[in-house]
């Protein structure tokens, strides 16, 4: 597997830090705090490093980098079975391409292993400081913040210039009440490793969103019975349409007006899926892309061959009852709440975040606080499509504020006013869609402003954001991916 996933491509040393323009020695020195390790705190560090501002620690409360893609028994990860919802190449970061081997939808020790090899090639590992947690960050009266650390040594504080939070969304497990208790196993969707400990049980799994289905299509291999409580119809999409990762698809219809691209769409996706009702599946209220789709072709295929029953959403609870809204009593041994999650920032003041979570956000591209300039939130958005790629492009907008070459808006507040009231408004107004952004808009609309920048692209010649020397990697995630596979295949042993 090594020599199939090999390549001389890979061979070659890490990019090196800072560029060859030239930073004041106060920008130079800023001491800059980033908040988490999984992928969008791992670009926001390179693009940091890319302008030479090395003065630059990020902190991770776990033991490795990668976030929720490190699998973890007894902390909310992935799953044993997670593949990426969306397909590799509208995945991978633009000047880090995954390799060309890889799957079109690549698992998590795919993924985790990309990740490492992303760290390892642009030299991210000095700058990260492992099992070391963020318990809390005050802003002082002069602006800086002073940010508490809880280590495997000590509690300290440091004081920062500037603050990175890339901490997720996926934070706390959010379930909904209901009338009743139900007194047999619950649990949340974080907490699902595998489908073994389910054999032979009659479990219910609450949701209609990507986790949900995994989890249900999983479960149903190994389970008596096994069924899915929609609150409301969905677009559950297969992952591939006529041979195309289905997102690849999609953007291929982009440069056609919405007046057109979207009723072709929802004509193939017809012609592929077929009625929702031959899946025992309401129809969607929304038209499509006006709520979050979920994508999954084998629930779609459970669905359809009975292996998974659907059912509407929860009337009341009872000791080992559920009932349905449609009057239907059912039986369970399990519960599974794939429900969501709540975003919070608990290290953080609540007059800084002082907004309502199940709202959209009061920040400038979902990044820029209307008040403290020196504070950043990147990839906390959920677009349609994979977040990475956009916090790339959130993190390089950090860094050139920081480094000085990208003004601050002076009409913030304005523009947030503007944004929260307008924009990305063709989506279901929902909780779950409240942070919820178009990739292709969004990502014009980073780009537009990161073209405002006083900084030319010769300028960036020899530095990390040099893209002509992408490299097309192999061996080194070819190394990574047999030992996390290996030592996955151990561990169920």
């Amino acid at each position: 597997m090594d020599n199939h996933l090999g390549g001389s491509a890979m061979n070659r040393r890490p990019h090196r830090t800072g560029t060859n323009l030239s930073l004041s020695p106060v920008t130079r020195g800023a001491h800059i705090c980033v908040i988490g390790a999984g992928p969008s705190g791992l670009t926001t560090l390179k693009n940091l490093l890319a302008l030479g501002l090395t003065n630059v620690v990020c902190f991770d409360s776990a033991d490795a980098i990668g976030g929720n893609w490190v699998f973890r028994e007894d902390q909310p990860s992935v799953h044993q079975f997670t593949h990426t919802i969306s397909s590799k190449r509208l995945s991978e970061f633009e000047d880090y391409p995954m390799p060309a081997d890889f799957p079109d939808f690549p698992s998590h020790c795919e993924v985790r292993a990309y990740l490492e090899a992303y760290a390892a090639h642009f030299g991210l590992a000095p700058f990260i400081r492992l099992k070391e947690r963020i318990e809390s960050a005050t802003r002082r009266a002069d602006g800086r913040w002073s940010v508490r650390i809880a280590t495997p040594r000590e509690i300290k504080e440091v004081d920062f210039d500037y603050l990175i939070v890339c901490s997720g969304h996926h934070r706390v497990a959010l379930i909904p009440n209901y009338p009743g208790h139900f007194g047999g196993e619950v649990l949340h969707s974080g907490a699902f490793k595998q489908a073994a400990p389910f054999a032979n049980k009659r479990v219910l799994v609450v949701g209609g969103g990507n986790s949900a289905c995994d989890i249900a299509f999983e479960i149903s291999r190994v389970a008596s019975r096994t069924c899915i409580s929609m609150r409301r119809g969905s677009y559950i999409l297969p992952k591939k349409m006529f041979g195309y990762p289905v997102d690849r698809l999609y953007a291929s219809f982009r440069w056609l007006p919405q007046v057109i691209s979207r009723p072709l769409f929802e004509a193939v996706l017809r012609m592929k899926v077929g009625r929702w009702r031959d899946y025992g599946l309401r129809a969607p209220r929304a038209r499509l892309l006006e709520m979050h789709p979920t994508l999954n072709s084998n629930v779609l295929k459970a669905l359809r061959s009975g292996a998974v029953v659907p059912r509407v959403g929860i009337a009341r609870l009872a000791e080992n009852e559920i009932e349905f809204l449609d009057g239907i009593v059912e039986a369970f041994d399990t519960v599974i709440w794939a429900t969501g999650f709540r975003a919070t920032f608990p290290f953080l003041d609540a007059s800084v975040v002082d907004w309502n979570m199940a709202e959209c956000p009061p920040l400038y591209l979902k990044m820029m606080h209307r008040e403290a300039a020196n504070l950043y939130f990147i990839g906390f958005f959920q677009p349609l499509g994979c977040i990475w790629r956009l916090a790339d492009h959130q993190a390089r907008i950090a860094a050139l504020q920081i480094a000085g070459y990208l003004n601050r808006p002076a009409d913030i507040v304005a523009r947030i006013a503007r944004e929260m009231g307008t924009r990305h408004r063709r989506f279901d107004q929902s909780t779950r869609h409240a942070i919820e952004v178009d990739y292709h808009e969004f990502r014009r609309e980073l780009l537009a402003y990161i073209k405002t920048a006083r900084i030319a692209p010769r300028d960036l010649h020899g530095s990390i954001w040099d893209q002509r020397g992408a490299p097309h990697q192999g061996s080194d995630i070819g190394k990574i991916v047999v030992r996390r596979l290996e030592s996955s295949t151990a561990h169920r042993v």
